[in-house]
């Protein structure tokens, strides 16, 4: 005979020993399905009569077919704020200044590099907490095109603009969080980060003088001690050749031909932002190892992790 499934089709001992045929006993003529031939098990079979099994062989078959199933296992879950792991961080890690407590946060801000998940992450919170993400108007700065012929000359100018623009709508941001004290904001890119990271770096790179670049940076820090500050600020990770490697997917024209030398050095002035970033909580992804959109797992991770913060 041929045992089947444990859990569809289990052959009980009776069925096996003499029982009447059912559902996993096969009928006395359906030898071409549920029996083997007479030298398959080791003894005679004919239609007058039922086989006989060798002694000890229908307990043995008892006992296998009766035994409990064993355990199920259980998934881990992924450790949220943990200590760093040998080879790399967590996928999610929480500051310890982030751990639930009061109140939830209303002004979500998400920062990272060019490529790292920004709009993807505040499109997930948006779905999945119901956050209004905060869009920033679309005005074309009137210097870019003559700061791509000549960053020298109008770095200076297109930073300024750039940064007057980010103002205004953190204005308005504060501005809808007094208004709608019931909704939380998210904010894909923050003003912290065209100072702290763009220009910056173009000072890094020589294209601001010192002396355009300390009238930038003072007034940026009037501007941003007198800004909301985030209640929680998460921080998007990804390696080099993963920001590579969505830019080029996403297409974006003027991304396409981007110097790999620049992509570095706005990673390193990220990293060297983040380290000494002090204004609130903090929330750091591994936008790289977290598959969040495919992966049912980790995005359950993310949802567990982040709901500690953001429903209270």
């Amino acid at each position: 005979m041929e045992l089947h499934d444990r859990h569809h089709n289990a052959v009980s001992p009776e069925g096996l020993v003499g029982g009447a045929p059912g559902h996993g006993a096969p009928e006395r003529g359906d030898r071409d399905c549920g029996a083997r031939d007479s030298g398959g098990l080791g003894w005679e079979a004919s239609a007058a009569a039922e086989p006989t099994p060798p002694a000890g062989l229908a307990e043995a078959l008892a006992d296998f077919l009766t035994a409990p199933l064993p355990a199920r296992a259980t998934r881990k879950p992924r450790p949220l704020a943990a200590a760093t792991p040998p080879g790399g961080l967590p996928a999610v890690r929480i500051s310890a200044s982030a751990a639930p407590q009061g109140a939830a946060a209303r002004f979500v801000a998400i920062a990272g590099n060019i490529g790292a998940g920004k709009s993807t992450l505040t499109g997930f919170l948006e779905s999945n907490f119901q956050i209004k993400p905060f869009y920033e108007p679309n005005d074309a700065n009137p210097y870019l095109t003559d700061f791509y012929a000549d960053m020298r000359s109008y770095g200076f100018h297109s930073q300024m603009y750039f940064l007057s623009a980010k103002f205004r709508a953190h204005l308005e941001l504060a501005r809808r969080l007094g208004a709608e004290p019931a909704v939380t904001f998210v904010q894909d890119r923050t003003i912290y980060e065209d100072a702290e990271i763009f220009a910056r770096t173009l000072h890094t790179r020589g294209i601001l003088s010192d002396r355009d670049f300390a009238t930038y940076d003072s007034m940026y820090r009037g501007i941003r001690d007198a800004l909301p500050r985030p209640d929680l600020l998460i921080y998007l990770r990804c390696s080099l050749k993963g920001l590579r490697r969505r830019i080029k997917l996403r297409g974006r024209p003027e991304e396409q031909a981007m110097d790999p030398v620049y992509l570095k050095a706005l990673q390193d002035a990220y990293e060297a932002w983040f380290a000494t970033y002090d204004l609130g909580p903090t929330v750091v992804i591994d936008s790289e190892q977290l598959d969040y959109l495919r992966n049912i797992v980790d995005r359950i991770d993310l949802v567990e992790a982040l709901g500690r913060l953001l429903k209270r």
